[in-house]
């Protein structure tokens, strides 16, 4: 009888393996250094609002809604100083610049010191509602 085993044992062709697994570690350096890049570049790229430099306290409010990029700033403070776009200017010569408003697209942004003059906002607050401009805010912040 023929033994199967026999056979296979003279038949079978041993290879000798020339590969060899090699147990490999990520690299996180290279990960680490898009993620910084990344980061700076969103630094960079990302707008940031500050606030001009007039000092002034605003009232709280409950509620609140963000305005547009291109608001007019009108500024009251403390002691009734009428700042307009960051510029001083007297209560008589804010006529003429709230006459060159285009009065029916541009939003106006009061910011009143809370200790201003409620005279003077209702003062700036009319002389805009008779310059037709309707767009007419008042700067608050939020309460906590």
């Amino acid at each position: 009888m023929y033994n199967f085993k026999d056979y296979w044992k003279k038949s079978t062709v041993t290879f000798k393996s020339r590969l060899q697994i090699k147990r490999r570690t990520m690299e996180l350096t290279p990960l680490i250094d898009v993620v910084f890049l990344l980061l700076i570049f969103f630094m960079l790229t990302s707008s940031f609002i500050s606030q001009p430099g007039i000092k002034i306290n605003l009232p709280k409010a409950l509620t609140g809604q963000l305005l547009q990029k291109d608001t007019l700033v009108l500024t009251i403070t403390e002691d009734n100083r009428i700042y307009f776009n960051n510029k001083r200017i007297l209560f008589k010569e804010l006529k003429d610049k709230l006459k060159d408003v285009d009065r029916k697209e541009q939003t106006l942004l009061i910011k009143a010191d809370k200790q201003a003059s409620l005279g003077r906002i209702v003062e700036v607050w009319d002389l805009c509602r008779e310059l037709g401009i309707h767009q007419v805010n008042i700067a608050t912040t939020t309460k906590e």
